[in-house]
């Protein structure tokens, strides 16, 4: 849709616009600061609605951790029936979400509501960020190692628990993992100045890593047996558990991927399942990659090395 747009006046300041699909916008103020921006919401994933408020504050934040920024203000989005709901509810989500933004320095001052019978929630957030230390789509070299520092499987879950077939054991599983927040892995990129970077939302794991190779103009290869899952998750895509997002990410990246035959059909339904506050996948030189495994794992024991960059070849992601 944005592709349809005629051209704006160029601004030297827009250091990261939306031609390549970056987590959020960077524009300079200066030589030494700029500001990022971002915008997120989504319909509630879970019962609680002060953990639905959480969730979605820390799913919007992460944009800015993905570019290796510091999140600074929010500003509340929100759809919600003036009648049929107990107001209440809408009370909690956003006392979930001020805590959780409080919590890690963001200050809310303000925002938008609509009268609208479909809930959603969430944040646009503004950050900042050193010019010359912003990690981005278009940051991943042939020879660096993808790390991938939290499992998959979100969007499958919540759908088991729309249906009543996930257990409490993988409720919780998808909870803890959304509710890990990624300051810990902007604090790392920037120690280990990492200029390749994204979240994994609702493109998954394939449509964010086919964002980074098309920016980069690289290949991509993913190790599907590497890629850590949440308990619960694989046996729920075997079930059929499956988001619209299935569809709709395999159409995002069409032809330009190669699976090897050999990998599991119910794991490749996990690498296109829309997440949500999902992990980052941080591209760096193989030189660096145990040590900055090393350092994530202290907040995100579950991280892991899920591929490799290579130069252009044939797809933009192959997985084997």
């Amino acid at each position: 849709m944005l592709s349809g747009l005629p051209p704006q006046p160029k601004d030297e300041n827009v250091l990261i616009g939306f031609d390549k699909a970056d987590d959020a916008g960077v524009y300079r103020l200066r030589d030494d600061l700029a500001i990022v921006q971002t915008v997120d919401f989504f319909t509630p994933i879970v019962d609680d609605p002060f953990v639905y408020g959480q969730i979605a504050a820390l799913n919007s934040i992460n944009d800015v951790w993905a570019m290796a920024g510091t999140p600074l203000t929010a500003l509340a989005i929100t759809c919600f029936p003036k009648n049929g709901v107990d107001p209440a509810i809408l009370g909690e989500i956003m006392r979930g979400g001020q805590q959780t933004l409080n919590k890690y320095g963001v200050t809310l001052i303000g925002g938008h509501s609509v009268d609208s019978e479909q809930i959603m929630f969430g944040y646009s957030v503004t950050g900042v960020i050193d010019p010359a230390k912003i990690a981005s789509n278009a940051g991943a070299r042939p020879g660096d190692m993808i790390i991938l520092t939290k499992p998959i499987g979100t969007g499958v879950i919540s759908t088991g628990i729309k249906f009543g077939k996930a257990s409490d054991e993988t409720v919780t599983a998808s909870v803890d993992t959304m509710m890990t927040p990624g300051k810990f892995a902007a604090e790392a990129m920037r120690e280990f100045e990492v200029k390749g970077a994204t979240d994994v939302t609702g493109f998954a794991l394939i449509g964010h890593a086919w964002e980074m190779a098309k920016a980069s103009e690289v290949t991509i290869e993913i190790e599907a047996s590497a890629v850590p899952l949440i308990e619960g998750a694989l046996e729920l895509a075997a079930a059929g558990m499956l988001t619209s997002g299935d569809k709709t990410n395999r159409e995002y990246v069409g032809a330009d991927i190669e699976i090897d035959e050999s990998v599991d059909k119910n794991l490749v339904k996990l690498l296109f399942d829309p997440q949500t506050a999902g992990g980052m996948l941080i591209s760096v030189p193989s030189t660096r990659a145990d040590d900055l495994l090393a350092r994530l794992r202290k907040s995100y024991p579950g991280a892991q090395v899920v591929g490799q960059v290579t130069a252009r070849r044939g797809h933009s992601i192959n997985v084997r």
